[in-house]
Parts: structure tokens; C-alpha cells; sequence
């Protein structure tokens, strides 16, 4: 790295720190382009791009500069926060579920390997991401792509019954749909608090807009729950407990105006489940789904018994006899899974709100900090609430979720360890010197002659 001549001795100093460049720079840019390409699809509504194999690149190219920049990251993987050897588990117990399976081996086998990229992914993210910045960076990446999701299938699913299909992969089905958009929610809440800009203001708050009328046009009964629960605990915590209680009359007018002019659709939805006044084609089909799902529970509860190993993963709509999920992912996972892949599961999501607890007790937490972890702990809520009502097992936003709650943690402590850790003036001239350029500031601190005391005592400070 180039570092600044200047002959100014303060100005030098702090022109060096501010020109670091971050470890493992190349492996944070590929894992950028795999949240972009898995958030944003572009392959499923840009023409053409259907062709390029978007995600293997990234993937690729993210776990090759994560292996180039080995020894360069502060963190390691030994440093590997209880959570992943969970996420680990779930992915073997999952392998073995398949092998073991009595319905199709294969298919279960390579269903799994697909899933298995989440825990390269959430390695990945808890390797590369060493700074809030970065970890911001990841989190507005996810939130602006379900965004733009949100406008893309708004506008070409006009005429479309409840967006189906309108964005493929997996925005395809509704339900994936509204899911996704409920977990990012609380993090466009939270740029909509953090920035000072009016514009920015404008388009996070027109985001969000966006991204609640796709919901409502979904009509999915669990994405509304869950929308409900979700919202209520960010008005809690950025209304209420944060002192704007503008923001709490602002969304119920939102959620009015939308509903009226959006929720027809869902409204009908919901009045179906009684199955008192059915008109039309999609007023049977919303209480035949009701009533397809009560006895989708049953049947996973009856594999559940007979197999507590698991019948693999996706063997389940195979099993059912129905080509049905069943619509409740702890069901989901423990009758793929085995009731080993539940346990794993539950003890992985409930480490993600002890990382939050362990943060809330952090002394002088920095408010942008506290900001996103509020964020955080309403999409964990608003999870843990969903998946009482969709197949959303093995859908990366929760698990991106904890990933971030564990990066958090990481970061803050890593920051309490260096405010604790006394000055190591000797290491700081391999860190922050050209040793060939400066050789003889080098050798001034090293000696540690009277010349160290025209040094800034900032530069003895971690700036993490």
C-alpha cells in the first residue's frame, strides 16, 4: 500500500490510518456479489441473464480469495462462534437423513448439497466481515434487493393472482415472497432512522412502501401475520422505547392506505377459512389450502414418529402423497431432518438472540450499533412467529440473520478487547508503515528514543 508523503507530523499520521485498506478486500467484494446475485435474483427478471451462472461465480470467486487472503483476516476459524457447528450439524444430520431415506435417496443427497452453500456463506460472512462498515454494507445489499424485488414484481405482476411467478427461484411462490420481504423490513426501518438525507429518507421510506403493498397483493395469511408481529416489535423499539412516536401514527396510516387500496385479495383470504361464503374459483382454493394444510401437519407429525431419522430433505411432499410442503418449518425439518436436525435448528436460531442479549448488555453500545441489533431482533421475532405458518426451513434469510447477529457480537468485543489491550508500539510500524519508505521512523520507534514523544497518542490506538 502506498502511504502519503507528507512532512507534517500529525496529519501524516492520520492520513496513514486513513488510507488502510481493509484485510481480505478481494474475498469481501465476491461475497458481496454472492448477496447480491442470492438477494436480487437478476437472473430470474433480467433477460438474458438466465444464461450466466451468477451465483456459482460469486461463490467461487469469494471462497478463492477467502483461501488467497488465509493469515490476513484478524479472525480464523477456530474463532467460529457456537452457531456454525450448529448450522454444521444440521447440514450432516441432513446428509444422513438422506442416506438413510426411504423414499429417494438422491434427490435428497443433492437437495442437501444445494443447501449446504448457506454454510460457506455464513463461514464466509463471519471470516470476511471484520468491520461494522462491511457488515452495513452486507445488510443494505439484502435490504435494497428485496426492495427492487418488491417494485419488479409490483409492476409486472399487476394482472397476476397474488404475484405467482411473477419473479422465479425463490420468489416464485407467494409465500417465499412475502417471507423474504417481512425479515428485510426492520433493516430498511433502520437506514430510514440512521440517514440524515431527506432523499434517502424519501426512498427507503418508498421502499418500504413498495415492499408492504407487494405483501398485501401476495395476500399470504402467514406473510401478513408475520408483517404484524414484525412491525409491532420495530415500533416498539424505534417508536416507543426510541421516542418517535411519529413513526407509530405513520404506520398505521401506512398500513391503512395500503390495506384499503392492496388488501382486498388477502382480506377475502382470510374470511375463506370458515368456508361459509364461497363465490369463486380462488375463494374454494383458499379454504381448500386451509384445509390442505391441517391434515399436511398431521401427516408430518405421523413421519415424524415413524421416521425420526428424517425422510430427507424435500422428500416430504413425496411422503405426504399431495406434492405438499408442510406449511410450518419446525415440522418442515424435524420430518426431513430428524428430530437430531430440530434440536440443532432451534439451539442455531436461539444463539442468534443470545448474541443480541449479549450485545444489549454491552456498555456504551454505539447507537448505530444498537440501531441494527433493534433491526435484528425483529426479524428474528418475526421469523421465529413465521415459521409457525411457512415452509421456510431452508430459506438463507434467517440463517444470513444470525450470521449477522454473530458479526455484530464479534466486532464489539474485538473493539472492548483493543479500547482494554495497552499500546504495542513495536508492532505498529508492520502495520501501518511502508517499512522501505520509512525505514528511519521505523527505527525511531523500535529503539524507542525521544522522538516517539512527537508522535500523536492517537496513532497507539486501535482504531477498530
Amino acid at each position: 500500500m502506498a502511504v502519503p508523503h507528507e512532512n507534517g507530523s500529525s496529519n501524516r499520521w492520520t492520513r496513514r490510518l486513513a488510507f488502510t485498506r481493509e484485510p481480505m478486500a478481494g474475498a469481501f467484494f465476491w461475497l458481496s456479489a454472492f448477496y447480491l446475485v442470492y438477494c436480487a435474483r437478476p437472473e430470474d427478471w433480467i433477460p438474458g441473464l438466465k444464461y450466466i451462472p451468477l451465483a456459482k461465480i460469486s461463490g467461487i470467486f469469494a471462497l478463492l480469495g477467502l483461501l488467497t487472503s488465509a493469515g490476513r483476516s484478524k479472525r480464523g476459524f477456530r474463532d467460529l462462534p457456537r452457531e456454525a457447528f450448529y448450522l454444521l450439524g444440521i447440514i450432516c444430520v441432513l446428509f444422513a437423513s438422506a442416506l438413510l431415506s426411504t423414499i429417494w435417496k438422491g434427490g435428497a443427497f443433492f437437495k442437501t448439497v444445494d443447501f449446504s452453500k448457506v454454510l460457506v456463506a455464513w463461514v464466509l460472512t463471519f471470516l470476511v466481515v471484520t468491520s461494522f462498515a462491511r457488515l452495513r454494507r452486507i445488510i443494505f445489499i439484502q435490504s435494497a434487493s428485496v426492495a427492487v424485488i418488491a417494485v419488479v414484481s409490483v409492476l409486472k405482476g399487476r394482472s397476476t393472482p397474488r404475484l405467482e411467478g411473477v419473479i422465479g427461484g425463490i420468489y416464485s411462490n407467494p409465500n417465499d415472497l412475502a417471507f423474504a420481504i417481512v425479515l428485510s423490513l426492520p433493516f430498511c426501518f433502520a437506514f430510514l432512522l440512521r440517514t440524515r438525507s431527506l432523499p434517502r429518507k424519501a426512498a427507503w421510506g418508498a421502499a418500504m412502501l413498495a415492499m408492504c403493498t407487494a405483501l398485501f397483493m401476495t395476500a399470504s395469511r402467514a406473510g401478513f401475520i408475520d408483517l404484524m408481529v414484525t412491525g409491532t416489535i420495530c415500533l416498539w423499539i424505534f417508536g416507543i422505547k426510541g421516542k418517535r412516536i411519529h413513526l407509530v401514527a405513520g404506520a398505521a396510516l401506512v398500513a391503512l392506505v395500503v390495506g384499503f387500496v392492496a388488501g382486498g385479495r388477502l382480506k377475502d383470504r382470510f374470511l375463506d377459512i370458515s368456508g361459509s361464503d364461497l363465490q369463486n374459483g380462488v375463494d374454494v382454493s383458499a379454504y381448500g389450502s386451509y384445509e390442505q394444510r391441517q391434515f399436511l401437519m398431521k401427516k408430518s407429525l405421523e413421519g415424524i414418529v415413524h421416521y425420526p431419522q428424517g425422510i430427507g430433505l424435500g422428500n416430504f411432499v413425496v411422503y405426504s402423497g399431495t406434492w405438499r410442503q408442510v406449511h410450518m418449518s419446525y415440522l418442515e425439518i424435524a420430518v426431513e431432518g430428524g428430530i437430531a436436525a430440530l434440536v440443532l435448528y432451534l439451539l442455531f436460531f436461539g444463539r442468534g438472540f443470545s448474541n443480541l442479549r449479549q450485545l444489549r448488555r454491552t456498555p456504551r453500545l454505539d447507537p448505530e450499533i444498537a440501531l441494527f441489533a433493534g433491526a435484528l431482533y425483529a426479524t428474528l421475532i418475526g421469523f421465529v412467529v413465521g415459521a409457525l405458518f411457512a415452509p421456510e426451513a431452508y430459506q438463507f434469510f434467517p440463517y444470513f440473520a444470525v450470521a449477522y447477529t454473530s458479526v455484530m457480537l464479534a466486532i464489539v468485543r474485538e473493539q472492548e478487547r483493543s479500547d482494554d489491550s495497552p499500546p504495542e508500539s513495536s508492532r505498529l510500524p508492520k502495520r501501518w508503515l511502508s517499512v522501505h519508505e520509512h525505514a528511519d521512523e521505523l527505527t525511531t520507534v523500535r529503539q524507542g528514543t525521544d522522538e516517539t514523544s512527537k508522535i500523536p497518542a492517537g496513532v497507539f490506538r486501535n482504531p477498530r
